[in-house]
């Protein structure tokens, strides 16, 4: 999963395909979980969090009583989040997930769909393990957005960091500075769920939590908060940071 917060980049080149997890609990991740506590169906029990990370999610879904399980395609991040005492935690991919059909009444992909080799099938596969009345909680970056959140290339080079304007490119000039990873258009993110099994329940953009201004710069960080949660609820909540997608499953 990755975060707009400052990471602990170890590997340059796994954050360039895989982005960086968190692994700290701050406000904008405070904040998505709120929105995805209030975006699960009613009787949830189990939900499967799809591009786990270290598994800061499934930690913070298991204290409020749910039954997470979470999977990501990266073993040592799998590691780390077991060697941390979050449990439940697998290893596997997306596109190819180690459960049973209508397995999850909630399937979460936080920043990770982006990043699969194949988002179409990872879409199929939330989908199929999902039971009928079961939702798919999506977060993934939003091409309108001004910057390019995770990194870009230049010159066979990989520069980590926030990168203004790339996802303003056409796409045969955005895909060589940002190869790694996708951007999402409305229509985009939601035709991967087009599907006669599903229905869109929710669809916004969001912007950043800006924990990493408001450390450095408390007053410039809750004004920027103030203004562009505002934004949230104008038309202009489409330059937003992230897509929120909510798709509920529906008998065929």
């Amino acid at each position: 999963m990755t975060t707009t917060s400052t990471p602990r980049v170890q590997n340059l080149e796994k954050a360039a395909l895989r982005g960086e997890p968190s692994h700290v609990w701050r406000y904008g991740q405070q904040r998505r979980l709120d929105m995805i506590v209030h975006a699960l169906p009613f009787d949830t029990r189990r939900v499967l969090v799809d591009g786990c990370g270290v598994g800061m999610y499934v930690r913070q879904l298991a204290e409020l009583g749910y039954n997470p399980i979470g999977l990501d395609i990266d073993f040592e991040r799998v590691q780390e989040g077991t060697h941390d005492g979050i449990e439940q935690l697998h290893a596997a991919a997306g596109e190819a997930l180690p459960y049973p059909a209508e397995s999850f009444d909630a399937v979460l992909s936080h920043e990770v769909i982006e990043h699969v080799s194949d988002d179409r099938q990872a879409a199929r596969e939330m989908l199929r393990v999902l039971r009928p009345g079961g939702r798919a909680i999506v977060f993934c970056p939003n091409r309108l957005y001004p910057f390019e959140t995770h990194g870009h290339y230049w010159r066979g080079q990989y520069h980590f960091g926030n990168t203004p304007l790339i996802n303003y490119l056409p796409d045969s000039l955005r895909n060589k500075f940002a190869p790694h990873v996708r951007a999402y258009t409305r229509r985009g993110i939601r035709r991967l769920f087009d599907s006669p099994t599903a229905r869109v329940i929710a669809h916004t953009q969001i912007y950043p939590g800006y924990d990493n201004v408001v450390a450095r710069r408390p007053a410039l960080g809750k004004l920027l908060r103030s203004i562009t949660y505002a934004l949230e609820h104008t038309p202009l909540r489409v330059f937003g940071l992230s897509h929120f997608l909510v798709v509920e499953k529906v008998s065929a």
